[in-house]
Parts: structure tokens; C-alpha cells; sequence
């Protein structure tokens, strides 16, 4: 199992390139099963959530050829409604395959999802959508199988903002008979890149960024390019260690109006930041100061940013409050922050964190995707060798991260 070395205490210097978005590429790579024309992608992150989802895109019949970050989908041969558990089991986003197929086919048989460990994230409104819109839908032995000779149109109120959730039913409502109104639809720019792509491919959306999305089915979908859209997560992450660690960095290919509220914390903590086009210069010549927070759904501040922005206070000039909303798991980071001597206390869903002089390097586990994308910010900061352990996490939603820090000062390699 690989690990993460890191000796910390250096400033960081040059450009990092963003990568394609991870939870824009997932719903985008599904809806290649809506269509049997080619489906020409680019900006696709190399991650291993992108891996698995085309491994379980193939195992469908759909045809998928790959060259670095360009994917070409075709869907002119799927022969299998199935999205078996040796699959979905690692990935949560599988459960994305289930409106496509159900929508195109007709059927789909889907096994219960899995993903990391940070909340139950159950996936009842993706089924009660569906039923809405005359699916008949069982939930045996572990599988969702779903059937409909056509889906109809139908009003759908989710019970809460989810993202997958409104992904499935809007891709599912494009190919259904009628019209689709989703209210309380997440708003999040992977859902509105999602939505424009499917545009191009031929469906009738409105209401596309705001929390009402009307669609008119269409008998069928065509093909089309699309380029998926720079991944603001792990922007913010990069911007994060070097408010953690100070140096100057230029975060290249980027788009700065997905994360303004990130921004907007950034610069509260001190960073120096100038944008230019889709170039963010960051520079840190202090200790951040602390900035408190609470996670909610988009345009707020987003739970993928809450483990690194507790990371940097660990060391900023004062204490701060953190509130997590979304998800009830999301807190697994502190005891390890907390080896390396980070002051965090947690009462309920609310951490509390006091500003310490230093971190000190120490083992440390990596627990779900964000926690270890905190951990390596700790270790950048802290005094010493810091080894993070169960880095694959890491790996599902950063596109060689070690890499892309090293090339700009950082001391860390993978260990095999």
C-alpha cells in the first residue's frame, strides 16, 4: 500500500496546472450510456475513480477509447444492464449509471453503492425520483433493479439538496416522455456543466444554476465534444498549503467564479491573491489568520474544503469554529491533525480549533479523500518527517498530487 513522505517547512515556488474536476467527470462519463453516438471528452482527470468508472462503463458493452485526458465514449453496443458490486462497491458515484440505463433501456440492475466512509449519503431520493417518473423499482440481495417501459414525465421535490441525486434524475428526465420539473435541485457548477453538456447533446433543459430544472424529453440524444470543467476543489486545496506553508504560487487553468466563497476565506486568513484570465497568484509572507466557518450546499462554503481549511488553522494566529453540515462522518481528520500536534476539539457537528506555534512531523492515516489531502497540508507545515499511511484516498480525487508539489518546492515523495 503506498504512503506519502513529506518533510515539511518549505515554501513553495511555481505554477501548479488544475486538472478536470473529478465529480464533474463521473456524471459526464455516465452519460455516455444515454446516447449510441461517440461522446468526445477532454480535461479528464487521470484518477482512479475515473479508472473505475470506465472500467464499469465497459463492462456494460459500452465502447470507451482513451488518450491521456481524452475519452471518447460510444454507447452504440451496450449489452449489459448490470453495475455489479466487485465495482460500486469502492466508488459511490456508481449509483450515476442507474437513470442513464434505466432511461435508454428500460432496465437497470445496480448494486448498492459504497465510497469513502463519511456519512450514509443514502440514495432513497435517487429511487423516490425515479418512481415518480413510473419506475418500478425493488431493492433485493444487495441491488437496485429498476424497470420502466419509458419513464414519464413527472414534478420531483427531493427531500434535500443532493448532488448524484439530481445528476440521476436529470440525466434520466432527458430521454423520459413529458416533462421533468426538479425542485430543490443542487446547484453546484459539476451539476450545471453536466447540464450544458447534455444541451449540447440534444436535451431541453431550463432553469440550468439555479435550484429548478425543467426538462422536456427528447426521444433520443446525439453525440458531442465537451471539455470537463477545471476541478475547484483541488484549486482551493493548492491554495490552502500555501497559506499553510507561504511561498508564491500560480495556480494555472483554473476558474475563479466556482469558488468564491473559497476565495473569499483565503483572503481573510491573509493570502494575496490576483487573478488574471484563469491564473490565480497566491502569495503568503505570514502566519494565516484564523477563519471560521460553516458548510452548507452551494454557493456556500463546500464540505470537499472543510478538512483543508481546518489544516491550515491548525497553525493560524488564534482559535476558530468549524461547523460541518452535510455530512455527520466528516470530522475523522481531527485525531489525526491532532498527532501531529494540532489542538482540535470536536463537540457534535462543530470542531474547535486552537492556533499552535508549530506541528510536529508523525505516522498519520489517511481516512477518506479530503481528510488526506488535509493531512498532506499538515505535513508540508510541520517540523520533521510526516508519513501518511492509506493514501489511495488521496488518489481517487487528486491528479498526482505529490508531483504537482514537489515541481513547486515541496519536499514529498510516494513511498511503495
Amino acid at each position: 500500500m503506498d504512503k506519502l513522505q513529506i518533510v515539511g517547512g518549505k515554501r513553495l515556488s511555481g505554477d501548479i496546472p488544475i486538472s478536470g474536476a473529478k465529480n464533474a467527470a463521473l456524471p459526464i462519463l455516465c452519460a455516455g450510456l444515454l446516447t449510441a453516438d461517440d461522446l468526445r471528452l477532454s480535461n479528464v482527470p487521470r484518477l482512479h475513480d475515473v479508472r473505475t468508472m470506465l472500467r464499469l462503463l465497459e463492462q456494460t458493452g459500452l465502447k470507451v477509447t482513451q488518450d491521456d485526458e481524452n475519452v471518447v465514449l460510444n454507447g452504440g453496443a451496450i449489452d449489459t444492464l448490470v453495475a455489479p458490486y466487485e465495482l460500486v462497491k469502492t466508488m459511490r458515484a456508481s449509483i450515476l449509471v442507474l437513470g442513464p440505463l434505466l432511461a435508454r433501456f428500460g432496465e437497470a440492475k445496480v448494486s448498492l453503492p459504497g465510497g469513502c466512509a463519511i456519512g450514509s449519503r443514502p440514495v432513497d431520493q435517487h429511487i423516490k425520483g425515479l418512481r415518480a417518473m413510473g419506475a418500478e423499482i425493488t431493492i433485493e440481495g444487495g441491488y437496485i433493479h429498476a424497470r420502466a417501459t419509458r419513464l414519464k414525465g413527472a414534478r420531483i421535490h427531493t427531500d434535500m439538496i443532493t448532488v448524484t441525486g439530481t445528476e440521476n434524475l436529470l440525466m434520466a428526465a432527458t430521454l423520459a416522455e413529458g416533462e421533468t420539473v426538479l425542485e430543490n435541485a443542487a446547484r453546484e457548477p459539476e451539476v450545471t456543466d453536466l447540464a450544458n453538456m447534455l444541451v449540447a447533446m440534444g436535451a431541453k433543459i431550463e432553469g440550468i444554476g439555479t435550484d429548478r430544472l425543467v426538462i422536456q424529453g427528447v426521444e433520443r440524444l446525439h453525440g458531442t465534444d465537451h471539455a470537463v470543467i477545471s476541478d475547484r476543489i483541488e484549486a482551493a486545496t493548492f491554495l490552502c498549503a500555501v497559506a499553510a506553508t507561504g511561498g508564491d504560487i500560480r495556480i494555472t487553468r483554473t476558474r475563479t467564479d466556482i469558488f468564491d466563497v473559497a476565495l473569499v476565506k483565503l483572503r481573510e486568513m491573509g493570502l494575496q491573491l490576483t487573478v488574471e484570465g484563469d491564473t490565480i497568484r497566491a502569495r503568503m509572507d505570514a502566519r494565516p489568520q484564523p477563519v471560521s466557518f460553516r458548510t452548507t450546499e452551494y454557493p456556500g462554503f463546500p464540505t470537499d474544503m472543510q478538512a483543508q481549511f481546518m489544516a491550515v488553522n491548525t497553525i493560524a494566529n488564534g482559535p476558530s469554529k468549524v461547523t460541518e453540515t452535510i455530512f455527520e462522518n466528516r470530522f475523522m481528520h481531527v485525531q489525526e491533525m491532532n498527532r501531529l500536534g494540532a489542538q482540535i476539539s470536536t463537540e457534535g457537528n462543530t470542531a474547535f480549533i486552537k492556533g499552535v506555534d508549530r506541528l510536529v512531523g508523525a505516522p498519520v492515516m489517511a481516512t477518506d479523500l479530503r481528510a488526506s489531502a488535509s493531512l498532506v497540508i499538515a505535513g508540508l507545515v510541520a517540523e520533521g518527517t510526516t508519513l501518511i499511511d492509506r493514501i489511495y484516498h488521496l488518489d481517487r480525487g487528486y491528479d498526482r498530487m505529490e508531483a504537482k508539489l514537489s515541481a513547486v518546492g515541496a519536499e514529498i515523495v510516494r513511498i511503495k
